[in-house]
Parts: structure tokens; C-alpha cells; sequence
């Protein structure tokens, strides 16, 4: 038996599964002890800025993306004509197709071009929906439509439902319509009032026609509810709600934000 001083290195490789302490049980010449490493959660440091870097969808347009807790969000509605696989996405402007179209489909608010340029496209949720439009992503690679849980994890960081809308809106009245209720924008979400195409026959009879905008922002999530609904979310300018528990007929036009995978 040789007696003596060194060190004996171990090597530690892969990754814990929660946080907390990690236990590893150690035996060298019929001695066992037990070494407790700290497992810390990973956490996102926010650039000076608020916002992390732009990207890119398969049209070229570019889209400012922004921090909030630990998920990185779009801070631009979604504009593109494809699908990231370059499938191009069924623009449809006529008022009585939209409500019966049951694939992936776009509009600009009132078939304007001008008003998509600040407010993104529409899309129903037959767009959205990976079993109805093929498994295909709306979203540039590497990013996602949120599920409601996501939407709700955003929510919740930002202080719940009643509070959170007016951290997300757009503050000011360049789009919102007064009086935009407790709006600061602090979370750099530039929520925006982009309004709805509807799905059906309103009271008025009216079908598949654009209502809301400078009042509603309205944004798809990837949870379906059955069906026919889709959950959705929205701001409103008449309160700092972030409203959930909503929903929409599927071929309604809402808004979309990606965030990362």
C-alpha cells in the first residue's frame, strides 16, 4: 500500500433535470463520501436596450424581439406571406370568402396595405394550427406561435391579467384610441390595436368585415379549444387588462406573435 498526497479529479458531464442540489456519490479506495453540487436556474440577461437581436422571416422583414422573463417575444405582429418552408400562405381580401376559406389564410385589415405595414397581416387559425396547414411554422426557424400557457407565463410575470395589458400596449395615441387606459409599454411588447376580420354574420348582417382597430389587439395562441374556437388573447384601450379566457371562431383574422423556441 502506497500512502502519500495528490489530488484526484473527477469529471462531472451532463445536465440536471431540475434546479436545486445535485448529489454524487463518490468511492476511491474503499472510502465513499457524497459531493452536493448547486444546480441554479438559467437566467436570461436582458440586454441595456430591453430588446435582443432582430429577426428575419423568409420575406425579409425584419422584427424587433424583446425580453420578458425568461422568454423572448416578437415585439412586431407577424407580417409574412409564407410559410418558413417557403409555402406560400392564401391571401384572401374578398369579404364573403374569408368566413368559408378552412385553410391557412392572410388578410390586411380592410385589404390595406398601408395599415398592414404598421399593424402586420391577419391570419386566421387554419394558418396556425400545425394539423391543418401541414406541420408547417408561420414563424421564422427557431421561433413559435405561443401556446395559451406561454401567453399566461407572460402575463403572469408581468404582475396578472389586470395589470399586465397596460405594460404590454403601446403608449400614446398614434394607434391606440383614447383614453388607452394605463398604457406604458415598460415591457417593450408594443402592443398594438390591430383589430379583427370577422367570421360570421354580425347583427348587422355583415360578413367577414374588419372591426376594432385603434380599440382591440387580438392575438391567436396555438391552443385549440375544440372544434370550431381557438384560445386567444387581447388588449383593450379602454383598460390595462391582458385579457385570457377568450376565444375565437378558427377562421376569424387575429394577430400573431412568435416567441422562441
Amino acid at each position: 500500500m502506497v500512502n502519500g498526497n495528490g489530488i484526484l479529479i473527477y469529471n462531472i458531464t451532463g445536465t440536471p433535470a431540475t434546479i436545486g442540489t445535485s448529489s454524487f456519490p463518490i468511492s476511491f479506495g474503499g472510502k465513499n463520501c457524497t459531493i452536493n453540487v448547486s444546480v441554479q436556474d438559467i437566467v436570461q440577461t436582458n440586454p441595456t436596450s430591453g430588446y435582443g437581436p432582430n429577426i428575419t422571416d423568409i420575406d425579409g422583414n425584419s422584427y424587433k424581439t424583446v425580453y420578458i422573463g425568461k422568454q423572448q417575444w416578437m415585439a412586431d405582429n407577424l407580417n409574412v406571406s409564407k410559410f418558413n418552408d417557403g409555402t406560400a400562405i392564401i391571401q384572401i381580401s374578398d369579404n364573403y370568402q374569408w368566413p368559408q376559406n378552412i385553410t391557412g389564410a392572410w388578410c390586411y385589415y380592410n385589404n390595406s396595405d398601408s395599415l398592414g405595414e404598421i399593424y402586420g397581416k391577419l391570419y386566421n387559425w387554419y394558418a396556425i394550427s400545425l394539423t391543418t396547414n401541414g406541420n408547417k411554422n408561420l414563424c421564422p426557424t427557431g421561433w413559435h406561435i405561443p401556446t395559451d400557457t406561454e401567453w399566461s407565463t407572460l402575463v403572469d410575470f408581468l404582475g396578472g391579467e389586470t395589470v399586465a395589458g397596460g405594460k404590454m400596449k403601446e403608449a400614446g395615441y398614434n394607434h391606440w384610441i383614447s383614453p388607452n387606459t394605463n398604457a406604458t409599454n415598460t415591457s417593450l411588447f408594443n402592443g398594438l390595436p390591430g383589430g379583427e376580420r370577422l367570421s360570421y354574420n354580425n347583427i348587422n348582417g355583415h360578413v367577414g368585415e374588419c372591426n376594432f382597430i385603434g380599440l382591440t389587439g387580438y392575438w391567436w395562441t396555438s391552443t385549440e379549444y375544440n372544434k370550431t374556437l381557438a384560445n386567444m388573447r387581447n388588449l383593450n384601450n379602454s383598460d390595462s387588462n391582458a385579457n385570457s379566457g377568450g376565444f375565437g371562431n378558427k377562421s376569424t383574422g387575429f394577430s400573431v406573435r412568435c416567441i422562441k423556441d
